[in-house]
């Protein structure tokens, strides 16, 4: 009865709304995770050729880089409602904002890991007969993983916390309920979406490092010598 009374109440943790409001969280969080997922995939795609091109051609670089450290001072609310004329009120805003503010972190990090391989290893991949390509995915990218993994992980998380401000438009995920619940001061449904978005970085985050060290064997046995 009294955890009933919670929602009367207007409590900040009240389990009655989480067992009442079970689905709704549900799709909530589902909506949070393809979108961030969705974001950062297309960002990575978008990323890694305009990385490229800005290595290959030092011409290229200044304006890659500039372009997109302008598009992330862009505050979240301007560039959603920059975007709704041309998308209209859907989820293409959301996504299509969130691809440009990961760009900035991607592009560099990704830049960051290839000029770190150590030339040596260029080298003898070509006295190996590696061709530009089996060069870039076979030796360059497995030794630019650290440096890109954690752009990505930063990108990531950042995706999470800014899924949210798709509320303005109806597209933000645990936002919605965010949103809906500070309009009414509904404490229990702010506090409820809110840890649950915080759960949802904290995880995409420690998922992303697991993945990291199960790809990089070598970075860890090179600081287990170090020390």
């Amino acid at each position: 009865m009294a955890d009933g009374n919670c929602l009367i109440s207007n409590e900040w943790i009240c389990g009655e709304y989480v067992r009442t409001r079970g689905q709704e969280l549900t799709d909530a969080t589902l909506e949070h995770v393809w979108i961030t997922l969705a974001s950062v995939a297309i960002g990575l795609l978008v990323a890694f050729p305009l990385a490229l091109l800005a290595r290959r051609w030092r011409a290229v670089s200044g304006p890659v880089l500039g372009l997109t450290t302008i598009l992330y001072t862009v505050p979240s609310l301007a560039m959603f409602s920059l975007l709704l004329p041309v998308f209209g009120v859907s989820v293409a805003v959301v996504i299509t904002g969130l691809v440009l503010y990961s760009l900035t972190i991607l592009v560099r990090n990704i830049m960051a890991g290839l000029a770190s391989v150590p030339e040596e290893a260029r080298e003898a991949a070509r006295g190996m007969g590696y061709g530009p390509l089996r060069l870039l995915f076979g030796v360059e990218l497995p030794l630019a993983l650290p440096a890109l993994m954690a752009g990505l992980r930063i990108t990531t998380v950042s995706t999470v916390s800014l899924t949210t401000v798709g509320a303005i438009i109806g597209y933000g995920g645990l936002g919605n309920l965010i949103y809906e619940g500070m309009r009414s001061f509904f404490k229990a449904e702010v506090l409820t979406a809110s840890v649950l978005c915080v759960a949802l970085a904290v995880v995409a985050d420690l998922l992303l490092l697991a993945l990291q060290r199960l790809l990089t064997p070598w970075a860890r046995k090179s600081r287990k010598g170090t020390t």
